[in-house]
């Protein structure tokens, strides 16, 4: 069985690795996916805390990552429209034009 602490030390990993894809990335496609590596990140450690507790006390720790996906995939649909409608008016999707933007 694998130790509830190399787990999270992988959710840091990869957590470390979507923030500094969000923080270092122009193109605003590659910031949404390190936005949703965090997400998952964050998901593995609640299943890895979950895995360590007893079976019914476990079951609150793989129900929230569910519901974390579901607010993710509604981010993501509504975060690639605004995009795709950016896109048609800028002609761009680099996340640098976007801050130029006046309404």
């Amino acid at each position: 069985m694998l130790s509830p602490f190399y787990i999270q030390i992988l959710a840091a990993v990869l957590f470390c690795i979507g923030v500094a894809t969000v923080v270092s990335k122009r193109n605003i496609f590659f910031a949404f996916l390190g936005l949703e590596l965090a997400i998952n990140a964050a998901n593995l450690s609640f299943i890895g805390f979950a895995k360590s507790l007893p079976a019914y006390q476990s079951v609150a720790g793989q129900i929230v990552p569910v519901f974390i996906i579901a607010v993710a995939a509604a981010e993501a649909c509504v975060g690639l429209a605004i995009v795709i409608l950016i896109f048609k008016n800028q002609e761009t999707i680099d996340s640098d034009d976007y801050s130029t933007m006046q309404g």
